[in-house]
């Protein structure tokens, strides 16, 4: 049985923001930090609350130039509770004696539970114990329950609760040379007697924002409106042994909201209708009920816990609300202010779990990827490209916010940003779109707005490709691949690699797709989409053409990274582990030194062997066939040891990649790497990152390592394609899905056993295939499978 709570013993100053940010509480359209109400920003305590989508541009002035960046905004803070006795300081772990300090999330029941003991001299104890939550089943509410004993002493507790639009973003400290100031026009007021409010907008996006809070204690309440904030307050009479509480709910909402005409408004009604704590909790531990029953996992052991706290934070990241919301795959979470909220291509790591639990999640987050279609095509447009070139990090309306500059920490210096070349991305879009529609049978997003997207990322590839005579192949030149670390070739004017092998593979992959799903388009929807698009014959030729030519280097019997890959510089790896220790962000390391990474065989993370994450053995094989290669087993096993000897793990997605790579080229070793997966965030293995914001990848890729990685699960041909590769420390294990219709159908491995049970309904039969044989199991029938050896 996996545990059903994360705990944390004792006060630790040093360990405060990474406890904030895995005690984050959310439901999918806002999320809190696991801030302690009483304790205001500062190094130590970082209270955030981020509303999905919420986002705001403004320029800085950095090292004298103009910096655009667009971030995702801290909203007022809802949280702030402080007390102290009569006329004595604020009481919080800093200023005063803690005798006990415990932090319980609730994993099963969405809460977050705080217990602390304060010293107050004299033989004077006070017992605080908080609960807090963040709705679950309505999106708009959360609810902060305190509870204050005195031991020892009888006297008077004052207690202050506030709403505070003063609030900037300053939870990264390597961005705070920017602007941070995102809120404006900040008002207050009271609504009714227990009732306050607070609104404001952000500076450049105009997005309103509408906060309400109630305050229900043992006291008369008293009410204070200063600039930017509103505050409540309430003097209880504590006697020794009798709790004394005090609930704070509070209710948010903004203008991007659907089905409102004025957000404050909208949070003052709903405040007015919201239960009281008890009710708002049974409602908010029903709709979690539900979620864990849809995304049963069952593993045991110590990964088992990890795994269920991951999954915690991706459904408080990306929930059933989430589908009503135009809004992307924060790589960061909703957990802080770390790549400034932007979306990336982590969805690549997210949307194939979720395709088998919450459809209608990936449908709504490929939907955020669609209205920005149009964007990608201009962008590509202002490149001399057709097709669609999504950026590599996305914001509110799909423009590439890559910044221009980043700062190296080590050395301090500003250095220019290539990361935008990174057009892989497209090609995830792309996987995603056709990954979801295969697990949810979606055929009317396929041959709509999936067909759209995949045919415009297609078009772009084959533009891109250029022929190259001498070596009778296609060419995509003046990339940055997965790897991250090389962005240009030694000593080259301008940034860029060439044919950077999953770039190319993956490019490869998209337009054989997207030719496939052309044939098999109804007639009628396949002539809109010629009309709309333009496309003719003579470009489908030429797609034909690049997805069997586009060239793939090699060097020393192994697949090149990209072209010149192999002339590069060996590191002395040993040499920098032993005068740095950590070398995870080496090209943090040598530019300090002078140097750069561009020089040498040293990947960031996974690059080419991200192709053995996306694609089975056979698919990939099949895909190096087309383009005119013989990928035998023993090329990918050297290719594997290859890199794997070359790879700093700069990313919390390597480990990830590595572990289901391994589990099937040299399964003794991939154990380590899914242990270190697991160990990303809840170890901050990072070092210090965690505290800035969850990584939402990494967190979800371990889940779909054991949905997928573990048991060879894919969805295709209308079939349920297992082909399990059981490791000793996690050989028994059992998992529910949703699939093509079918709610809870329920794996099970058990060493070498497989059974697969689907629940009762009025669906057809699934079909299963494993490498040896294939059956069909009927809705109400459950199969026992023997694995052979």
């Amino acid at each position: 049985m996996m545990a059903l709570t994360w705990e944390y013993e004792g006060y630790d100053p040093e360990q405060e923001r990474l406890r904030e940010s895995l005690c984050t509480l959310g439901n999918g359209y806002f999320a809190t930090r696991g801030a302690l109400p009483e304790c205001a920003a500062d190094d130590v305590h970082y209270p955030g609350t981020y509303v999905a989508g919420c986002y705001n541009r403004l320029t800085s002035e950095v090292s004298g130039r103009r910096v655009e960046n667009e971030d995702t905004v801290n909203v007022p803070n809802w949280l702030p509770l402080r007390f102290r006795l009569r006329g004595r300081q604020w009481l919080t772990p800093d200023t005063g004696t803690v005798l006990e300090h415990r932090l319980i999330l609730h994993l099963a029941s969405g809460l977050l539970e705080r217990r602390s003991r304060y010293d107050l001299g004299e033989g004077r104890v006070l017992s605080v114990r908080q609960q807090r939550l963040v709705h679950m089943a309505d999106p708009h509410l959360a609810a902060l329950r305190t509870e204050f004993t005195a031991e020892g002493f009888s006297g008077e507790l004052e207690v202050e609760a506030a709403l505070d639009g003063g609030v900037s973003n300053a939870g990264v400290p390597r961005y705070r040379e920017l602007d941070g100031r995102h809120l404006t026009h900040v008002h207050t007021g009271t609504a009714a007697p227990d009732t306050v409010w607070l609104r404001c907008r952000t500076r450049s996006s105009d997005i309103r924002i509408g906060m309400a809070a109630r305050l229900a204690a043992d006291a008369p309440l008293t009410v204070q409106h200063a600039p930017g904030q509103t505050t409540q307050r309430a003097e209880l009479h504590l006697a020794p042994g009798r709790v004394a509480t005090v609930d704070k709910i509070v209710a948010l909402h903004t203008s991007r909201d659907p089905a409102i005409s004025d957000p404050l408004d909208a949070a003052i009604e709903r405040m007015g209708q919201a239960p009281g704590f008890d009710e708002l909790l049974d409602a908010h531990i029903t709709a979690w009920d539900q979620l864990w029953r849809r995304a049963e996992l069952d593993v045991p052991g110590e990964a088992g816990g990890i795994l269920r706290l991951h999954l915690f934070h991706v459904l408080q990241t990306l929930s059933p609300h989430t589908a009503d919301l135009d809004v992307g795959v924060p790589a960061r979470g909703l957990h802080g202010e770390a790549y400034r909220g932007h979306v990336f291509w982590d969805e690549l790591f997210v949307l194939p779990y979720l395709n088998l639990h919450f459809p209608e999640v990936s449908r709504a987050l490929l939907r955020y990827r669609h209205r920005r279609l149009e964007r990608a095509c201009g962008a590509a447009r202002a490149v001399g490209r057709r097709g669609a070139m999504y950026p590599w990090q996305s914001g509110s309306d799909g423009r590439e916010e890559t910044q221009q500059l980043h700062l190296n920490p080590r050395s301090g210096r500003w250095l220019p940003d290539h990361s935008h070349l990174q057009h892989h991305v497209g090609s995830a879009i792309a996987y995603n779109v056709w990954q979801y529609c295969q697990a949810s049978g979606d055929a009317e997003f396929l041959h709509t707005k999936g067909a759209e997207m995949m045919l415009q990322i297609a078009r772009f590839w084959a533009d891109s490709a250029t022929w190259d005579e001498r070596l009778g192949r296609h060419r995509i030149k003046g990339v940055v691949g997965p790897d991250e670390y090389h962005e240009a070739y030694p000593g080259a004017a301008g940034p860029g690699i060439d044919d950077n092998a999953y770039t190319n593979v993956t490019a490869a992959w998209v337009l054989t797709r997207t030719l496939e799903l052309l044939d098999a388009l109804p007639a009628p929807r396949r002539q809109e989409l010629v009309e709309r698009t333009g496309l003719d014959g003579g470009e489908l030729e030429q797609w034909e053409d690049v997805s069997r030519t586009l060239h793939v280097p090699f060097h020393g019997g192994v697949i090149s990274q990209f072209q010149g890959y192999g002339e590069l510089t060996e590191l002395d790896w040993g040499g920098y582990r032993q005068r740095y220790g950590d070398i995870r962000r080496l090209d943090r390391i040598l530019e300090a030194e002078g140097d750069t990474v561009n020089r040498y065989q040293a990947s960031k993370q996974a690059d080419v062997l991200m192709l053995g994450y996306l694609f089975s053995p056979a698919e990939l094989q099949g895909l190096f066939q087309r383009l005119g290669h013989r990928l035998e087993e023993e090329t990918w096993r050297r290719t594997v040891d290859h890199y794997l000897n070359r790879t700093s793990h700069g990313s919390t997605l390597s480990g990830l990649v590595h572990g289901w790579v391994l589990a099937r080229a040299r399964r003794a070793e991939a154990w380590k790497f899914c242990q270190e997966a697991l160990q990303g965030d809840i170890a901050d293995v990072q070092g210090g990152t965690t505290g800035e914001g969850i990584h939402l990848g990494a967190m979800a890729g371990t889940l779909d390592l054991v949905q997928r990685g573990l048991t060879g699960l894919e969805t295709r041909e209308g079939a349920l394609w297992l082909d399990p590769v059981p490791l000793p420390e996690l050989s028994s294990y059992g998992f529910a899905l949703r699939y093509q219709g079918h709610w809870g159908v329920r794996l099970r491995l058990e060493r070498e056993q497989l059974e697969i049970a689907v629940p009762s309904s009025d669906r057809f039969p699934i079909d299963v295939r494993l490498p040896d044989r294939a059956l069909s199991v009927r809705p109400g029938e459950t199969c026992r499978l023997l694995l052979s050896g």
